[in-house]
């Protein structure tokens, strides 16, 4: 492990889901129309709505890819010749209780320097996108994920250890509502949305769409900020225009021309969205911030906002650079200049996520030190640890 003299906060753990995280709770009206597990021989396939989603291929989990094995593939350094299918490795399920018992993964956190880590669904992330056309099924199946995870994992351990973030889906503004009431009455100290135009009828609303605001004010009034994960955006529509496929397949064979083609727009115009479209303005305390995206986005998002600004100064408030500056958190890939983004948004708007223990991820989460050289050690424990304080509502000064 990496050397720390403090604890430091991960902001980008998972779980692996069981194959009824989405049906325990369910509502028997919705069972027809959420997720289903079935038998297709001696594979299991996830159902969603009306056709099997292929975003998670191995839904059971098991067998299980090792954690940080793909980590030279992310970094670009794999050898000229070098088959990268070679470099899936894979274990059994049971060999790995931290990754689905809340006991066996607190142990683990003690043993990885850590203090605190924020937990994300693997298998969820693929599911509002599954179920878009159907809205009262998809605020059914994340309701009743959300007790679920409440069940099994607990949205903030009484000792700190893990943080969840349960899942908010905007497609029904008042159901939305009465679920962030719901959640916050039972600890969730953030909430996840899916960075993505939000599902609706006639056609998709902006997450900016003043319809959402009783979401966005009862979460700056609760000190509960919103964590934009990776997910299905359903942005493979676009590489579909280009004829690649349209839908996300996370292990499927992949064109590089599709990842060119959707690359990180979906957090690009969802923070743009949340700024362009004054919800931060309306909010000014509503915290967000952007995991398991990257970070190249920020420098175009910024360069854009800057220029829409001077054309269109009406259309803005207050600046939004400022705006990008103040209500938003980056985690950047580790792979990534952090420097640079510190010169674009500061140094304190900079979360550590180690993604473990997903293969992309890091075998040893502190070891994304090593990718901080261009810090100095205080703007070093800003990353690894002050700023998720800072994010989650407890100001770094409070702790000692």
């Amino acid at each position: 492990m990496t050397e720390l003299d403090y604890k430091a906060i991960d902001v980008d753990n998972h779980y692996y889901e069981p194959l009824d995280a989405f049906t325990r709770h369910l509502d028997k009206r919705f069972r027809k129309r959420g997720v289903q597990m079935v038998q297709d021989g001696k594979h299991t396939l996830a159902l969603i709505g009306d056709r099997v989603s292929r975003f998670i291929p191995n839904p059971t989990f098991d067998p299980i890819i090792v954690p940080g094995c793909l980590d030279p593939f992310f970094r670009g350094e794999i050898p000229e010749g070098f088959d990268r299918s070679t470099m899936m490795q894979v274990e059994e399920l049971e060999l790995r209780p931290e990754y689905h018992n809340r006991e066996a993964r607190a142990a683990i956190v003690d043993t990885q320097d850590l203090e605190t880590v924020v937990m994300f669904p693997t298998f969820g992330c693929g599911v509002e996108e599954a179920l878009k056309n159907d809205i009262p099924a998809t605020m059914a199946s994340l309701s009743a994920f959300n007790l679920w995870l409440d069940e099994d994992w607990g949205f903030d351990r009484p000792d700190g250890r893990i943080l969840t973030a349960p899942m908010i889906s905007l497609a029904d503004p008042e159901a939305a509502v009465a679920e962030v009431d719901a959640v916050i009455a039972r600890g969730a100290r953030l909430v996840h949305v899916r960075p993505a135009p939000v599902p609706g009828f006639p056609r998709p609303r902006s997450l900016g769409d003043r319809l959402h605001d009783p979401v966005w004010a009862r979460l700056a009034e609760a000190n509960v900020p919103v964590a934009f994960h990776l997910g299905d955006s359903g942005y493979q529509a676009l590489a579909s225009m280009w004829g690649g496929k349209d839908n996300l397949e996370g292990f499927g064979t992949t064109d590089p021309f599709d990842k060119i083609v959707t690359d990180d727009r979906a957090i690009h115009d969802s923070i743009a969205s949340l700024i362009v479209h004054g919800v931060f303005h309306r909010h000014p305390t509503l915290r967000v911030a952007s995991i398991e995206n990257g970070s190249e986005w920020v420098h175009r998002l910024a360069k854009r906002l800057h220029k829409l600004a001077n054309q269109f100064p009406q259309s803005f408030p207050n600046d939004p650079i400022d705006e990008l500056r103040n209500n938003v958190w980056v985690a950047p890939y580790y792979e990534e200049n952090v420097t640079l983004l510190a010169e674009r948004i500061g140094v304190e708007r900079i979360l550590f996520g180690s993604d473990w223990p997903h293969g992309e991820g890091l075998e040893n989460p502190t070891s994304y030190v090593k990718d901080l050289a261009g810090l100095d050690d205080r703007d070093i424990r800003k990353v690894m640890r002050d700023n998720a304080l800072e994010f989650l509502g407890t100001p770094a000064s409070t702790i000692a």
